[in-house]
């Protein structure tokens, strides 16, 4: 993003953001500090305007296949990402923009992803777009 020129503001903006925290193993707290800069940066592009931002939450790639072959325990990583979501629902609730919750999604079609077996397929994707879908319609009333 730092090297794009941007034009905002944007009807909508998304952010889905915290799974390379998790997997370099880095601290909640600093997740909380990156979220918060992050969505400030999120709502500065859509003019202001928190409804306009839609936060999607971390998808699980423990239950990938990558992620079942790399030797981590997917419980931990699952918790991990659980505590991280829950950090990303807080802050999102305190900001007042929407918040889309993929995860389970992403677990229980932990099958449909790309050849690199740790990357959602378009399929799972198109899950994430079905659960997105009702709120970016309501933001472009």
């Amino acid at each position: 993003m730092d090297r794009t020129a941007l034009a905002p503001p944007y009807d909508v903006v998304s952010l889905l953001i915290g799974v390379n925290n998790q997997y370099r193993g880095r601290s909640a707290g600093e997740y909380r500090l990156e979220f918060r800069q992050l969505l400030a940066r999120a709502m500065d592009l859509a003019g202001g305007l928190p409804q306009r931002v839609l936060v999607l939450s971390i998808p699980d790639w423990g239950v990938t296949a990558f992620g079942l072959g790399c030797g981590r325990d997917t419980a931990q990583i699952a918790q991990a990402l659980d505590v991280f979501n829950a950090i990303g629902r807080d802050e999102s609730q305190r900001a007042h923009v929407r918040w889309v919750d993929i995860t389970g999604l992403s677990r229980e079609h932990s099958q449909w992803l790309a050849e690199d077996g740790l990357h959602p397929s378009g399929q799972q994707y198109g899950l994430w777009v079905d659960a997105a879908l009702p709120l970016v319609r309501e933001v472009l009333r």
